[in-house]
């Protein structure tokens, strides 16, 4: 992890730069979390979780859900590219959605050396699925719909 002294408008230029440079993608179907008690490992979701988080409690499983019972997210993604100093993201994107779509986010974090280090998936509530995708294409300098 990195530590840089910059001023704000140096910070919103590497970090755009960050943002241009990274493998952005969508994940087709809306997300949700699923509760298993601490005390069992949920093993049957292995293969579709993109995620586990655990507190006291629970085992929280971010899965694929057509449940409408379910708070739904849609899911994207962040791969950096290897060499851009990437530290501040979270924050700065988050802010981001926040000031210009008023939503809040949901991050996980990954490492995965073979592909540039750290990676992000990223959940926004479905309602503003639209906006918030639309948002992250403005800020890359991508003008398509792909």
């Amino acid at each position: 992890m990195y530590i840089s002294h910059e001023t704000p408008s140096q910070t919103n230029a590497r970090l755009g730069q960050v943002i241009a440079s990274a493998e952005f993608v969508v994940h087709d179907q809306p997300y949700a979390f699923v509760e298993t008690d601490a005390c069992h490992f949920p093993q049957a979701l292995l293969e579709e979780a993109l995620a586990f988080v655990r507190d006291e409690g629970v085992w929280s499983a971010l899965v694929p859900s057509s449940n409408p019972e379910h708070e739904q997210f849609v899911v994207f993604s962040f791969h950096f590219a290897t060499g851009l100093d990437n530290s501040g993201f979270v924050g700065w994107l988050a802010s981001h959605l926040k000031a210009t779509v008023g939503t809040g986010v949901l991050v996980v974090c990954g490492q995965n050396s073979q592909r540039g280090g750290i990676f992000d998936y990223w959940g926004a509530p479905l309602s503003v699925a639209g906006q918030v995708v639309a948002e992250i294409r403005k800020l890359r300098g991508d003008t398509s719909n792909t």
